[in-house]
């Protein structure tokens, strides 16, 4: 008996992440890492990076949402995969976001069947990923300063998907907590809280400290959705 040959099928798989309380993880910070791969054999299928725009912030933030309505178009950002399918195959599929922004990356990732012909289009796979983007601006890195000096500390914090943060905004800064915590000799010395400043995305104390080496961590905490975020530098004090 002749066995029929299996005849490889193109298969689209659409994935997109979608930064938690926010929109989706495009070009303008740099994208997600998306990673497919047989979940069987550890096999790597496709890899690549979503880009597109971060979508419609009426659409996704404002407007009530109704089942199988999309939220994305042909711009949001998203990473296309053209798999040439044979059989079923059981996949993991794995998003590292933002990638470009080290110290706020996270990994999600979830499993499912991929059939030969059966595309996964348009809004997708959608993947979602906690955090905030936290980054220090000052004091930069190794930085000295003379103990009588007043000690700017100032921090950005972005969304994953980099939307702003403002007082009374849609993502809100009144709503979440942006804390320094300094160091010296691992002993922690000082918690201070950040202020909004003007511009957007901008928190800021100030403070004065002894002579010593010193770290500092700044984190954001949002209590309402539990989105998290953290930076961390080292500078000294003469």
């Amino acid at each position: 008996m002749i066995m029929p040959v299996l005849q490889a099928q193109e298969t689209d798989v659409v994935v997109r992440v979608r930064s938690k309380d926010a929109k989706f993880i495009g070009s303008s910070i740099g994208g997600a890492k998306i990673l497919i791969k047989n979940a069987e054999t550890g096999e790597l299928l496709a890899s690549g990076m979503t880009t597109g725009s971060t979508g419609d912030t009426q659409l996704i933030m404002q407007e009530p949402h109704s089942r199988n309505q999309r939220l994305t178009d042909k711009q949001t950002a998203g990473f296309l995969a053209t798999l040439d399918l044979e059989e079923p195959v059981f996949v993991s599929v794995e998003a590292i976001a933002p990638y470009n922004k080290k110290q706020a990356r996270v990994v999600s990732s979830t499993q499912l069947w991929l059939l030969p012909g059966k595309d996964i289009s348009g809004e997708g796979l959608v993947l979602e990923v906690p955090g905030f983007v936290v980054d220090i601006l000052s004091p930069q890195t190794h930085e000295r300063t003379g103990s009588e000096s007043t000690i700017d500390i100032k921090a950005n914090v972005v969304m994953m998907c980099g939307c702003p943060v403002t007082p009374g905004g849609i993502w809100d800064a009144n709503q979440y907590e942006v804390t320094a915590v300094l160091k010296r000799d691992g002993k922690q010395v000082q918690e201070l809280q950040l202020e909004a400043g003007e511009k957007p995305s901008t928190f800021s104390a100030e403070t004065t400290l002894e002579p010593g080496l010193y770290e500092l961590l700044v984190y954001a905490y949002d209590p309402v959705h539990g989105n998290t975020g953290l930076d961390r530098t080292n500078f000294i004090v003469n």
